[in-house]
């Protein structure tokens, strides 16, 4: 049997080596990777870094003392100055991202919360007024024969940052959507070489000739399964590699990720590696399963469309909601593998919830694997009748 089982391996396995659009998919779909994250790092980079002359444009309602004209001066704010008509004409033609009223003591600050220069704006409008009640303050105290530092310092304020590398939020995106690329490269590696494999085969009346030969289905099924994991594992493992090039590139190029190391721990990258191991087996056995049901290699591709999508969803969904891992979590399909790539990744390791995704995937292949080989069974679905 396991002659047999290596022999359609074999044969599978050099089909796949042979064939560009299986080749093309298993090794260049990765090259996307590194593309996507320095990609998005670039823009998440040049969103924290933008100059302050980005956001320095702000509108005054009224005329400024000369106090206030030193505090301009040194929080480099371009002030526009003008009637409250003016003011509200320049910031409806984005001459000015935000703009200040003054009532008596009330100062009013006008923005759009829905804009980002407008919002990032009134955080320097806010910093400028904060600035110039402290300086009427002083004026104050002084004139009252009062110290001023015993005052404003009768308390100090200071700052410890205790979250590391894995609660920043730029690197817990940027890692967790290499993850999910790597998942849609293994999915999309899958489909091609599972279509050619089952649909393909019956459309060019190989599948016949091959099923004359004294091999059981299950020893077919197995080794073409065994291929289509191989390829993806290969994409996935690729994939894998060209993230931790593309993290190591990106935090020695983007100041946004200066000093810190995007680099995953020893025992990360392994468990990582597992997973990836675990979720093309998954897949590759679930693309046979589906094209094994088409007609035609085309009709196979439609129906292995969606796949591409089912895969990446729940990882996307799980990035933007920052759900916690369950041991229910950890057994859903797809959803899983980026949950606990979440946690390894955060030091959150659960020896319970990895065990769990390890078995639910051994499970779920082997009840998909007994459903292809009993489809093979069948000559309805064998040969399209």
């Amino acid at each position: 049997m396991k002659n047999k089982i290596f022999s359609i391996l074999k044969k599978e396995i050099r089909e796949v080596f042979r064939d560009k659009k299986s080749l093309s998919m298993m090794l260049l779909t990765p090259l996307m990777i590194p593309l996507v994250l320095i990609g998005v790092s670039a823009l998440f980079d040049s969103n924290i870094n933008k100059e302050i002359d980005t956001y320095d444009n702000i509108g005054f309602s009224y005329n400024l003392t000369e106090i206030e004209q030193k505090l301009t001066h040194s929080l480099k704010i371009n002030p526009k100055i003008g009637n409250q008509k003016e003011i509200k004409k320049m910031y409806q033609e984005d001459k000015i991202d935000v703009y200040i009223e003054k009532k008596d003591n009330n100062y009013i600050i006008n923005y759009d919360e829905n804009n980002e220069e407008s919002a990032t704006a009134s955080l320097i409008a806010q910093e400028y007024l904060e600035q110039y009640k402290l300086s009427l303050q002083d004026s104050y105290l002084r004139e009252n024969k009062i110290d001023s530092n015993e005052v404003f310092n009768i308390m100090t304020i200071s700052y410890n940052k205790i979250g590391s590398k894995e609660d920043n939020f730029y690197v817990n995106y940027i890692t967790t959507y290499a993850f999910i690329f790597i998942i849609m490269s293994i999915t999309v590696s899958a489909t091609y070489p599972a279509t050619d494999t089952t649909a393909g085969e019956k459309e060019r009346g190989t599948l016949e000739t091959l099923l004359t030969f004294p091999i059981k289905s299950r020893d077919i099924i197995i080794g073409k399964y065994l291929s289509v994991s191989i390829s993806s594992i290969i994409t996935g493992l690729l994939g894998f590699g060209l993230s931790l090039i593309s993290l190591t590139y990106i935090s020695k190029t983007f100041t946004l990720f200066k000093g810190i190391n995007l680099i995953p721990s020893v025992s990360t990258i392994l468990i990582t590696i597992l997973i990836i191991i675990s979720y093309s087996l998954l897949i590759s056995g679930l693309c046979i399963a589906i094209a094994s049901l088409s007609k035609t290699f085309k009709e196979a591709q439609s129906a292995l469309t969606p796949i591409t999508l089912l895969s990446t969803i729940p990882g996307l969904v799980a990035l933007m909601t920052n759900i916690k891992t369950t041991t229910l979590i950890s057994i859903i399909p797809f959803l899983n593998y980026t949950q606990i790539f979440n946690d390894i990744n955060s030091n959150h390791t659960s020896i319970l919830n990895i065990s769990l995704m390890f078995i639910s995937t051994i499970t779920y292949t082997g009840i998909i694997l007994f459903y292809i080989i009993k489809q093979y069974k069948n000559e309805k679905v064998l040969f399209n009748s």
